[in-house]
């Protein structure tokens, strides 16, 4: 299928944010437009983040300072995804989240005891944590090593997140500290797993061959939408180069230098 006939097909587009949309606090020119054009056209958008140390209201927050209007259904995030993953596996367990205040608080809002009081944890949540001390470390480590087979789950795998000057550690680089630790590995929600398609696609009613999620990581993005059945369109307005496409195996269905490509394609 061409490149056209491919973007008129999808009727869901799962936006990854950071790099695809903004990057760090500057919206890329295209942004508003291509929002509206999507919904202009009948065709429905939702932001979907690995990013964990913001919850949803604070990402209301952030896309308002940048212009963006948006509410809590237009969002799927790791967050959201753990927290879902956790009812349905561990529903009464009570948590140690190295995480932000922001994680702690969605998780919580979802109906979890949160606590650092390390005798009462029965699960451990790993976030991207800015907020981030030696102590969550040695907590963690000390709850793997004392207390084999306790749940273990990480948000999301990235190994950074990109900013304006570079990119800085992110929950995947933290876990592999955790590792080196204590030889132990945390189920991982995020992309590029394919719960978090799976969620968005039946929570608003549409099919495979209706969605694609579109991002600037192959190993994340691009890779949750291959695992899911559905549409990966990589843009390379992030962390993606051409070395890194040209190397990597897993294939997107589609590459834009940006997504303001898909906007001449829907009008």
């Amino acid at each position: 299928m061409d490149k056209e006939k491919l973007l008129q097909s999808i009727q869901l587009y799962l936006f990854d944010m950071d790099g695809t949309l903004y990057l760090g606090n500057r919206l890329y020119d295209f942004t508003t437009e291509l929002l509206e054009t999507i919904k202009s056209t009948g065709r429905r958008y939702l932001f979907m983040t690995n990013n964990s140390s913001k919850s949803v209201e604070d990402y209301i927050k952030k896309l308002a300072g940048l212009g963006i209007a948006a509410t809590r259904e237009d969002f799927i995030t790791s967050s959201q995804a753990t927290a879902w993953y956790l009812k349905e596996n561990y529903p009464n367990h009570r948590l140690y989240v190295c995480g932000t205040q922001s994680l702690k608080d969605e998780l919580q809002r979802e109906g979890f005891t949160v606590t650092e009081n390390l005798a009462d944890v029965d699960c451990i949540v790993m976030g991207f944590d800015t907020e981030l001390t030696f102590k969550k470390l040695e907590d963690v480590s000390r709850l793997l090593l004392t207390r084999p087979g306790i749940p273990y789950i990480a948000t999301n795998p990235d190994y950074v997140c990109p900013t304006e000057f570079g990119s800085v550690p992110d929950c995947g680089s933290v876990c592999d500290m955790i590792f080196n630790a204590t030889q132990k590995r945390p189920v991982v929600i995020g992309k590029p797993s394919p719960l978090m398609p799976q969620l968005a696609m039946a929570q608003h009613g549409y099919t495979k061959e209706e969605t694609a999620v579109v991002g600037d990581r192959i190993y994340t993005d691009i890779k949750s939408g291959l695992n899911a059945g559905i549409t990966g369109i990589l843009v390379m307005s992030g962390e993606t180069t051409p070395e890194i496409l040209e190397q990597s195996t897993d294939k997107p269905h589609l590459v834009l230098q940006n997504a303001s490509e898909i906007i001449s394609t829907l009008k």
